[in-house]
């Protein structure tokens, strides 16, 4: 249950044990009212001077925060930053396009920095977007591919489809024809 929400921290109540948790902003942002029960996937860091224990919304965002911190630089506080800056996807795409200049709009993110960030992540992240490089119009390719890795389909497989779709394809039509191949193949 949750019994406490002060940004970055929430206070969550399991069977009597109170856990202060951190969490980035886009995980507090979809909380519920304090009383409620709330689901967080966590991760344990160990140091020598302190236990501390992050929360997040998504798996998706915690298996990010596992691949931020592992880099050398990048910090737990600076992986929830991160997260708090931008969505998973939003640093997918951000990878995918090798955009420094977003990444040095979250705070304590400077230019050598973000660099690292984009070499070091792009084979790391289970990058599943494409550049919008494929037949779709801009806006109905972003839509459908997003549909698609939510659905949990791979970056083959929704590269794949999406060369099966044709252009004028409406987004819902894109979806339903996607869905349609890749329970045929």
């Amino acid at each position: 249950m949750l019994l406490e929400k002060h940004p970055p921290q929430v206070l969550v109540d399991v069977h009597g044990i109170g856990y202060e948790i951190d969490v980035p902003m886009s995980t507090f942002y979809h909380l519920p009212t304090v009383g409620e029960v709330v689901t967080l996937h966590t991760h344990l860091l160990i140091r020598e001077d302190a236990h501390l224990l992050f929360g997040f919304s998504t798996i998706e965002e915690r298996a990010a925060f596992r691949q931020l911190i592992k880099i050398s630089g990048i910090g737990a506080r600076t992986a929830l930053s991160l997260l708090s800056g931008l969505s998973v996807l939003d640093l997918q795409e951000t990878v995918v396009n090798q955009d420094a200049e977003r990444l040095i709009k979250v705070p304590g993110i400077g230019k050598k920095t973000a660099e690292r960030l984009l070499l070091e992540l792009r084979d790391k992240l289970n990058i599943q977007i494409q550049p919008c490089s494929s037949d779709f119009p801009e806006a109905n390719n972003h839509d459908i591919l997003n549909a698609l890795f939510s659905l949990g389909y791979n970056d083959r497989e929704i590269g794949w489809v999406t060369k099966q779709i044709p252009k004028e394809t409406t987004v819902s039509e894109g979806i339903k024809q996607a869905l349609k191949l890749l329970s045929n193949k």
